[in-house]
């Protein structure tokens, strides 16, 4: 995989990967940036979110769960000092459906954990990752109730 970013002028970076897709990089003002793109280390966990996601949403597919809204939430905690690296993450499964099965969603957060996802596999070499879920009754014009929720953590 080749990925490339080009200088654009202050701190602000066009970003772009064998895909042929592009986006801005930018930074804080008081940095010297203007608060115009995407910080590098949001991409690390933007990665994480959407490599997990694609594969929790994939695998509930197979296992044809009605799931009629997901999402992925990831809170990386960074260190104070410089490089300010991330020391630990927590992976925040958000799944809405019609008689979505528990044992289904932790399936698919364990096969992307230990399996699939190599952003995981990655970064859960180098800090603890928490996986949590929450599984919603859809209940039909924008509303659903919890029906269940958790930690998982995989064999």
């Amino acid at each position: 995989m080749d990925a490339k970013v080009t200088w654009k002028g202050r701190m602000t970076f066009d970003a772009s990967a064998d895909s042929g897709f592009h986006t801005q990089l930018g930074t804080d003002p008081a940095v010297g940036g203007d608060n115009d793109g995407f910080r590098p280390m949001e991409f690390f966990a933007m990665g994480l979110a959407g490599c997990t996601a694609m594969d929790v949403i994939s695998i509930l597919s197979k296992k044809r769960q009605d799931v009629t809204a997901f999402e992925v939430q990831v809170q990386a905690a960074r260190a104070g000092e410089h490089p300010k690296v991330f020391t630990s993450a927590v992976i925040e499964y958000l799944v809405t459906g019609h008689d979505v099965d528990e044992q289904s969603v932790l399936r698919a957060m364990e096969l992307s954990a230990v399996r699939y996802c190599p952003a995981q596999a990655m970064m859960s070499k180098i800090m603890p990752i928490e996986l949590k879920y929450q599984i919603f009754e859809d209940e039909g014009d924008g509303k659903s109730r919890l029906v269940k929720s958790g930690t998982f953590t995989p064999a």
